[in-house]
């Protein structure tokens, strides 16, 4: 929590943690260092907690985000973890040898998704 904490800290954002009982999106090859690890935040509803995580490119079939708990995201993705706590409309991005956090406001815009 304390690494979820210096993320909104040093974007200027209060805490906003994703409950272990949530559910997430995750693609099935999230995780992949060979591949370049996205997220973005939604607003959570109906038991999720709006974040959708995924590596390499992005797809639009219906089976490419598989429900995960929050609370296993720490055994399975460590080093991921720590961008859980950015509030709705936030995405991330890493790579190899970059990391990068930005606001979206196109995610709180719901007629556009």
């Amino acid at each position: 929590m304390l690494e979820q904490e210096k993320i909104c800290s040093q974007n200027g954002v209060e805490l906003y943690p994703a409950l272990s009982n949530q559910m997430i999106g995750v693609s099935d090859n999230f995780g992949d260092k060979s591949l370049t690890n996205h997220g973005l935040r939604h607003a959570p509803e109906k038991g999720t907690c709006g974040w959708y995580l995924w590596s390499g490119d992005y797809s639009q079939a219906d089976d490419f985000f598989k429900p995960m708990h929050v609370s296993h995201m720490e055994s399975k993705f460590p080093n991921l973890v720590k961008f859980l706590g950015l509030p709705p409309g936030w995405r991330f991005l890493v790579g190899d040898d970059h990391e990068d956090i930005w606001f979206d406001a196109s995610l709180l815009d719901l007629g556009n998704n």
